[in-house]
């Protein structure tokens, strides 16, 4: 039996975009691994596993220039090229949070439209979507590489036109303080993971308007208030 699409009327949001690394996918600490790994590759003093996870969410570029300050920029195509040998070696490896698949389809049931906001570049979000369980789920997506890196307000402001939803329709959730100052940036709400990259007491002045602590959590949360 079709279950019919929630009224309009009855959500608060119409738009909700997901940050792909750590909100959707488990992939914190592989990702903070292979920027340590890139930065000594070239010769670089090795980040603090803190300090490698803090970038995530960025565009590929920046996040590697700040996880490697003495880095010298001439060599920066080196330490992305080496970023993206290390994470292919893993990336199988990389699985989704438990409840995604169920709160997606939650979601899509209450008649939301689902985005792709992602410091991943496009040809990484697009091997990644088409071998995972979440391909054709989404009604749009934008990476760093194709608009502005985050918390630059681009490819939100891009969905909101694709998709042409308001920003007080749309609703932005991530797992770092990038991802919740994309909202505020463009004009929109936001709900934090702290499961992911960042911790929860870095978002407070950020104002989210929740910080879920499990995929459980959020799909709570979104099911009583999105």
């Amino acid at each position: 039996m079709t279950v019919a699409p929630t009224a309009p009327s009855s959500r608060r949001f119409d738009l909700i975009a997901f940050d792909w690394d750590g909100t959707l996918y488990d992939s914190t600490r592989l990702i903070a691994r292979c920027i340590q790994a890139a930065v000594v590759d070239v010769g670089g003093a090795k980040p603090d596993e803190r300090d490698a996870a803090w970038v995530i969410g960025l565009g590929l570029a920046e996040a590697l220039a700040r996880a490697a300050p003495d880095v010298p920029r001439e060599k920066y195509a080196e330490l992305g090229m080496r970023y993206r040998y290390h994470y292919l070696q893993h990336q199988d490896d990389v699985v989704l949070f438990d409840g995604v698949l169920p709160m997606l389809e939650a979601l899509k049931e209450r008649g939301h439209l689902l985005a792709v906001a992602t410091g991943k570049s496009r040809r990484g979000l697009n091997e990644a979507l088409a071998g995972s369980a979440l391909h054709g789920r989404f009604d749009g997506s934008r990476t760093a590489d194709e608009t502005h890196g985050k918390p630059h307000p681009r490819m939100l402001l891009e969905l909101m036109d694709e998709l042409d939803v308001p920003a007080e329709r749309t609703l932005m959730i991530g797992d770092t303080t990038h991802d919740l100052q994309l909202a505020l940036n463009a004009g929109c709400s936001s709900v934090a993971v702290s499961y992911g990259a960042h911790e929860a007491a870095s978002f407070g002045a950020l104002e989210p308007l929740h910080v879920a602590a499990s995929v459980d959590d959020l799909a709570a949360w979104l099911r009583d208030n999105a």
